[in-house]
């Protein structure tokens, strides 16, 4: 039992530091036989969160509030798809092939007109237009809005509201979530 309690320590410990590097939530979870799990992308029901992170501030945040401004968007509600889509990571590249701080999909920074979707200044300006769009296109209802970001404003359509997918679902939930922490 010391072992497992030591080794758990250990593990809440590499966990806690890259937490602070990652700035992710990290959630903990007992097992049946005892054993301990700790995760920041919990997978099934059981998790509780034990480090709750909120958005760093970051020299690309003025720029995220200029261009909120500018299309009338809350700032917040950018950082928290931010946060979400990359982690705040400007070079994520996700393996559908999203791309930077707001994950621009190839296509879509064509259609928004951004060509180096890597540089945080483009990509959140392509990103905040691109979302301002959908804010607009689906009467201001910001569910809508972020699915049709997720899962493509055609699916919002074909499903007449959130699609019923699970990964859609979820990250309505989260940037919700997010932007509802970050408080005035």
């Amino acid at each position: 039992m010391a072992e497992r309690r030591r080794t758990a320590g250990l593990l809440l410990g590499t966990l806690l530091a890259a937490a602070g590097v990652a700035r992710a939530d990290v959630y903990r979870a007992a097992g049946a036989d005892g054993s301990i799990s700790f995760t920041d992308t919990p997978t099934e029901p059981g998790y509780a969160v034990v480090i709750q992170e909120t958005p760093p501030v970051l020299p690309w945040r003025q720029v995220v509030g200029r261009e909120a401004e500018r299309y009338g968007l809350d700032p917040r509600l950018v950082r928290a798809v931010i946060y979400v889509e990359s982690g705040e990571d400007p070079v994520a590249v996700s393996p559908k092939g999203a791309q930077g701080l707001m994950q621009l999909m190839p296509g879509t920074a064509a259609e928004v007109g951004v060509d180096h979707p890597l540089r945080p200044r483009d990509n959140i300006r392509g990103g905040v237009g691109y979302l301002a769009t959908l804010v607009h296109d689906f009467d201001g209802d910001l569910e809508l809005a972020l699915a049709a970001y997720n899962a493509g404003p055609g699916a919002v359509r074909k499903y007449g509201g959130i699609p019923p997918y699970r990964e859609t679902q979820n990250y309505v939930k989260k940037v919700l979530d997010v932007y509802r922490r970050q408080g005035d």
